[in-house]
């Protein structure tokens, strides 16, 4: 049963997971350097990505882009337009706690040695932000992203719901409520391996992200 219907949970949650990043890195990255009011506004849409349950944001986009413009079906559907606001929906959280954790690394970052020496070479600001500060500030960002896969995984459970996508979301939900303990035992540990898989990798990507810990014991 888990493995008819992983497919469509893995692709759901790896795009939003992919959404996310890039948007996390698009608000941190835009918010380096600029106006006060202008940070407070990418901040103030930070923590409503944040705040805002997934279920209450899927049915929003549902409600606007749905019903109301009819840009994307309401429900169901296997092609990408129908993967389209469940991806949103789920990648907003991720987007919201991760753009805060590099916006914050980064600003630390800014006030380095390293990077007051690039900037006294006279290097544009934008190479100093995305090729010295974003890189310094992927650690603690890969970090938190590893911590969100689960996220990613049971949000896709919900997302599925609210969408009516097929995937693992179905298969829980009825494995729930007829108590068949053996499919949400499965459920449970797919997730557990796939967070354990992705927490490694990220163990050996810190090396090659920032090159001072290669030498480290």
């Amino acid at each position: 049963m888990i493995s008819d219907q992983i497919g469509s949970t893995m692709i759901l949650a790896l795009s939003a997971g992919a959404l996310g990043t890039l948007l996390a890195v698009v608000l941190s990255t835009t918010t380096i350097g600029r106006h006060r009011a202008v940070r407070a506004v990418l901040s103030t849409l930070e923590l409503v990505f944040v705040s805002v349950p997934v279920f209450w944001s899927g049915i929003l986009l549902l409600m606007v882009f749905s019903f109301g413009l009819g840009l994307f079906p309401v429900a169901g559907g296997t092609g990408v337009q129908s993967l389209v606001l469940p991806t949103v929906a789920l990648a907003l959280p991720t987007a919201g706690l991760l753009s805060q954790v590099l916006r914050e690394a980064m600003e630390r970052t800014m006030l380095e040695p390293f990077v007051v020496t690039v900037r006294a070479r006279g290097v544009r600001e934008s190479l100093v932000v995305w090729r010295h500060t974003l890189r310094h500030a992927l650690v603690p960002g890969m970090t938190v992203a590893g911590s969100l896969v689960g996220g990613l995984l049971g949000g896709a459970v919900i997302t599925e719901q609210v969408f009516g996508r097929p995937g693992l979301g179905s298969v829980t939900l009825l494995a729930v409520t007829n108590k068949d303990v053996p499919v949400v035992l499965g459920v449970v540990l797919l997730a557990a391996t796939v967070y354990v898989v992705v927490s490694t990798t990220l163990d050996v990507l810190y090396a090659a992200v920032d090159p001072r810990l290669r030498g480290a014991r």
